[in-house]
């Protein structure tokens, strides 16, 4: 198992207030930890009012509801979008000047950001019902977070399990890296990739009959 792969325990989260000092967010991680200018940062913020996002130069973010009865955004441009249960997402360039309106009271929210330039991101939802298969070429990292439900590694990492709102690292390093993860719930995986790095990996549902 690589180094730096690891499971984050969701009270291991560390709050703190929003840039803007309208909210408090809970930081799962940043990479790099040291310094402030991390190249992507996962958290989880704490809307308890309408007011204004922080604004983040040079920054690609994406907001994931996860608990709550939805948000507007207003963005400075004249757009509108509603981010709705169950577990709607809006991605957005962290330069944009964005108004937050609850719907019906506060909601917690996913946040990916990444440096634009440095890192390219992606994210998607899936069920667990089984055991998935993730794959990362070398320098990639994949962060699971799980939304709900129970998951556990079904391989040689000696990684511990996950509950309800932990979040897995698992960091290729040098080579490549292939986990098994099996469960049931439902999961935010995210794919974070330097700029210039390809191919950058899978996630896939082995047969039936087990993992690959």
């Amino acid at each position: 198992m690589p180094a730096r792969s690891r499971v984050i325990p969701s009270y291991e989260y560390r709050r703190s207030r929003w840039t803007n000092g309208a909210g408090w967010t809970r930081e799962i991680h940043a990479e790099p930890a040291e310094g402030g200018d991390w190249d992507w940062r996962l958290s989880i913020a704490e809307v308890g009012a309408d007011g204004p996002f922080s604004t983040f130069e040079g920054v690609d973010r994406e907001l994931v509801l996860l608990s709550g009865e939805g948000m507007r955004l207003r963005f400075d441009d004249g757009a509108v979008v509603d981010v709705m249960p169950p577990y709607g997402r809006h991605r957005f360039p962290g330069e944009a000047a964005v108004q937050g309106e609850l719907v019906a009271g506060p909601t917690h929210d996913f946040n990916l950001m990444w440096r634009r330039g440095r890192y390219a991101a992606d994210l998607w939802r899936r069920p667990l019902v089984g055991a998935m298969v993730v794959f990362a070429e070398p320098r990639t990292t994949w962060a699971v977070h799980l939304l709900a439900g129970h998951a556990r590694f079904a391989d040689a990492s000696g990684l511990p399990d996950l509950a309800m709102g932990d979040t897995a690292l698992l960091e290729a390093g040098e080579d490549r890296l292939r986990h098994v993860i099996d469960g049931g719930g439902e999961a935010l995986f995210i794919r974070l990739t330097p700029c210039g790095a390809a191919p950058r990996g899978a996630l896939e549902t082995p047969p039936a009959t087990g993992p690959e």
